[in-house]
């Protein structure tokens, strides 16, 4: 894991070139050693139980892969859209595509539940929370070759390091989506709001910024109004941006992303996250959170205000997606680079798939052919959408397409949307040329070793995460509970082998 200083200010000085996200959840290389020898006895149960998702590609029919992703609720005429990108596809590579889509709220259970049974699929999307362990699992297949090989086209539109943020024991194993490697947060107001209530969103800066406004909403607005409208996927979406994971996907461990020292700290107790916590409780008892957010899986519309992860321009879909007439969107945090934000979007191909030729293929045609990218994220044409300048330019005619356009492929084949600057995507490279680096950047924490104490943490965060991050729970009563059992869980360990490769990496 060691790296000269000299190739590490090399990562630092380098902006890389990449587009967008589209504000979702937050919603993010790997430096973890091939683990293939490290699977767990259900990968080989899969492999001799997996099952065809498709004809044989070489028997003359059109192989139909699964893709699992990330999304809303299907609409009426989903299959139909769906349908008309496989009429597409299969006359220009012979290959069809059965999109699964697992709700913002179900996603990490039913994805891990995929991965740890075994269930067969072709292509799946995974972020930072999870690629690593999924990985160290065995359950992506190694595209370091093949992409090159079978897919020359997709390997030389993504920037080398790109790549390189994806890898993990220097191999790749997925698709990074080419966009925003940098992550830039914003804090979004429904303008009605802003006017009725003399909002200043200029000076608006921390959270507690937040509270004058949001009891003002609050209090002309009526008890059943919520002006913090939170899910328990999200929480309050970038509330741990200020630290940086090192690509564990577990926010109680981190390094302060302008610590020079580059200490690895137990981020609960830390006191500018402790005070955090704190005011979420208190919107919580105030009543400005809802109360069944611990337990609320799906956002609801119009929300007067939501945090998101986003570019220039992203207002102009939120408005649709959302039915408001006008967002007032504002930087909070960022630009800036660590890891973990190059894998915040991936498409992983199943170790078990017997088409990972193809599997390839199609997310290289996603990523080069406008019409397959625009269809994708916006549906229908015709119905939920039409072109009005060829395939860059596009109007949304319904707010209902379920798929998030930031899991799929980049956004510089991608369509902007009327309303949008016709310059989006050269913003957001802007973005990205401006980015600061984390301290930590191009270190990924090699899980290999710590498999089992991972997996133990991560799942006392899960048990404890939604009442904390929705304000429902107490954290000065609640913090030290969590710390407690994430300690007895192996906490320790991987922070002492967190810092022990950090140092090491940067010697």
């Amino acid at each position: 894991m060691k790296r000269t200083k000299k190739k590490w200010l090399a990562i630092s000085a380098v902006a890389l070139l990449t587009t967008a996200l589209a504000g979702c959840g937050n919603s993010n290389s790997n430096s973890n050693s091939d683990s293939s020898t490290n699977k767990p006895s259900n990968t080989n149960q899969a492999a001799s139980a997996q099952t065809e998702t498709s004809k044989p590609a070489d028997s003359g029919d059109v192989p139909t892969l699964v893709w699992w992703t990330i999304g809303g609720q299907t609409p009426a005429n989903f299959d139909k859209a769906i349908a008309a990108m496989n009429d597409y596809t299969a006359e220009k590579i012979g290959v069809k595509i059965d999109i699964k889509v697992a709700s913002w709220g179900d996603w990490d259970t039913k994805i891990n539940t995929i991965v740890n049974t075994g269930e067969p699929f072709d292509i799946m999307f995974t972020n930072n929370s999870k690629y690593s362990q999924q990985v160290t699992m065995g359950a992506f297949a190694d595209l370091t070759d093949l992409v090159q090989s079978d897919t020359p086209d997709l390997y030389k539109l993504i920037p080398q390091k790109v790549w390189d943020g994806t890898k993990i024991g220097g191999k790749i194993y997925s698709v990074p989506t080419y966009k925003d490697s940098s992550l830039t947060q914003y804090w979004v107001f429904d303008d009605k709001y802003v006017q009725k209530y003399g909002i200043d969103t200029a000076s608006i800066k921390t959270l507690k910024d937040l509270d004058k406004p949001f009891h003002d909403m609050k209090a002309g607005e009526g008890k059943s109004f919520y002006p913090l409208s939170l899910t328990q996927g999200d929480g309050f979406n970038g509330f741990f941006n200020g630290y940086d994971d090192m690509t564990l996907g577990l926010p109680p461990i981190g390094v302060k992303v302008d610590d020079a020292s580059r200490k690895v700290v137990s981020v609960l107790e830390q006191p500018d996250i402790m005070e955090g916590l704190k005011q979420l409780h208190q919107w919580y008892q105030d009543g400005i959170i809802n109360p069944d957010a611990p337990t609320k899986t799906e956002a609801d519309k119009a929300r007067p205000f939501f945090a998101a992860q986003a570019f220039p321009g992203a207002e102009a879909s939120w408005q649709i997606t959302e039915g408001v007439e006008k967002y007032d969107m504002f930087q909070i945090f960022g630009p800036i680079y660590t890891t973990s934000t190059i894998q915040g979007s991936l498409n992983a191909i199943s170790a078990n798939s017997k088409y990972k030729k193809e599997a390839l293929k199609y997310l290289q045609l996603v990523n080069t052919d406008p019409k397959l990218r625009n269809m994708l994220a916006f549906g229908e044409l015709g119905v939920d959408y039409d072109n009005v300048d060829g395939e860059k330019v596009i109007e949304r005619k319904s707010d209902t397409w379920p798929l998030a356009a930031y899991t799929q492929g980049t956004f510089f084949d991608l369509a902007v949307t009327k309303g949008a600057p016709v310059d989006q995507w050269d913003q957001v490279r802007k973005l990205n040329d401006q980015a600061t680096s984390s301290t930590n950047l191009g270190f990924a924490l090699d899980i290999s070793k710590l498999s089992t104490e991972v997996a133990n943490t991560k799942a006392v965060w899960d048990k404890y995460r939604y009442e904390l991050l929705t304000g429902a729970s107490d954290p000065e009563k609640m913090v030290p509970k969590i710390v407690s059992e994430l300690k007895a869980a192996g906490m320790d360990a991987i922070m002492k082998a967190a810092q022990e490769q950090v140092d090491s990496y940067f010697k």
